[in-house]
């Protein structure tokens, strides 16, 4: 398939006044063209601040591109002007935010809000802006369109507040769509709603999304391909079912055996301890403080990228030839189980 975005050691920091943060180091990941691809992890991991680079919305003034390159249609985004990369941001690559309240401006009927980027970068008139406004709000599922395009955000609900964010993100019809945790702020049965629609306009108008979450639920309902983040690096990278059911590094091990399920008959597993400090992070592996699969080099050396399969890569030293073969957690294993090329398999449809 075709790539439509390249991120290639990536590498971004942030000057504080406690000094530099290395927020994202060495980052690699595509995206094809029509997929969904989600970024998963626990706070501080990088993952919105990865998204927020590619949109080039981080503050100049205490940000740094150190190295690395984001190609999207051939063209480095770290390197275009302010007035370059504006005709890019809505137009070609656009976002939703988390929560949709903050990211509508009060003082505006939500009409005014969606034709903006239409009038902006499509060159319509002010009359057709209208009714593609009106169109894109009944294609989100917003009832009696022609008469809340005057209304504002306070006269919304939180997911009919989402929906319309949507729309103004689609307005353009981007060839990249970054949803940050959108689901977030709502409730679980609103939730499944604004996901059904998400996936629902991916094939309407075959934009390629990526997907920040926290929440492993969600991207099962929802992804193609997972990578899942920490400290600032990607540990692990396959297809869903890949990530899901044949893991390979002790962390995504730990965000899976604490996810709840229906299954759940004893105490949640937490993951013991915090995220590195950035300011100062480890020369090693950041998760091997947290790990009880650590070797002795995970605290000397950082593991390389150890490929499992075309489509699955994974950085942790376990998967050396030369590294003793580890027993992972019993709720990983009966998942394993399920995963044709897994060595638990035992023949189970997932």
């Amino acid at each position: 398939m075709e790539k439509i975005l390249e991120v290639k050691d990536l590498q971004l920091s942030f000057h504080t006044f406690a000094g530099e943060v290395q927020a994202i180091r060495g980052v690699n990941f595509d995206l094809l063209k029509g997929e969904t691809l989600a970024i998963v992890g626990e706070s501080g991991s990088g993952k919105s601040v990865t998204t927020k680079a590619i949109m080039r919305l981080l503050p100049e003034s205490s940000s740094e591109f150190k190295s690395g390159e984001i190609l999207f249609n051939g063209r480095d985004l770290t390197k275009l002007s302010d007035r370059e990369m504006r005709k890019i941001r809505g137009k070609d690559i656009s976002m939703i935010f988390q929560d949709p309240m903050t990211s509508l401006n009060p003082t505006m009927p939500i009409g005014k809000q969606i034709t903006e980027p239409l009038l902006k970068h499509q060159g319509v008139g002010r009359s057709e802006a209208k009714k593609i406004a009106i169109d894109l709000l009944r294609m989100v599922g917003m009832p009696k369109p022609e008469l809340r395009i005057k209304q504002y955000p306070h006269q919304f609900s939180g997911g009919q507040r989402q929906r319309i964010v949507i729309a103004i993100a689609l307005a353009c019809n981007p060839k990249i769509l970054i949803a940050d945790e959108p689901t977030t702020a709502l409730d679980v049965t609103i939730q499944a709603q604004i996901l059904e629609l998400m996936k629902d306009l991916q094939k309407k108008i075959d934009t390629s999304i990526i997907f920040i979450t926290h929440d492993l639920g969600v991207v099962a309902n929802v992804a193609d391909r997972v990578a899942v983040m920490y400290g600032g690096r990607i540990v692990e990278m396959g297809t869903v079912d890949e990530v899901f059911y044949n893991p390979q590094h002790p962390y995504t091990w730990g965000l899976l055996s604490s996810m709840p399920s229906l299954d759940t008959d004893s105490k949640l597993y937490a993951i013991p301890g915090t995220p590195p400090d950035l300011l100062n992070p480890p020369k090693g592996d950041a998760f091997a403080l947290r790990s009880e699969y650590a070797l002795a080099i995970d605290l000397e050396q950082a593991p390389p990228v150890f490929k499992i399969s075309d489509t699955h890569f994974a950085s942790t030293w376990l998967l050396h030839p030369d590294a003793p073969q580890v027993e992972p957690p019993a709720t990983i294993i009966e998942r394993m189980k399920k995963f044709p090329g897994s060595r638990y398999y035992e023949g189970e449809a997932k």
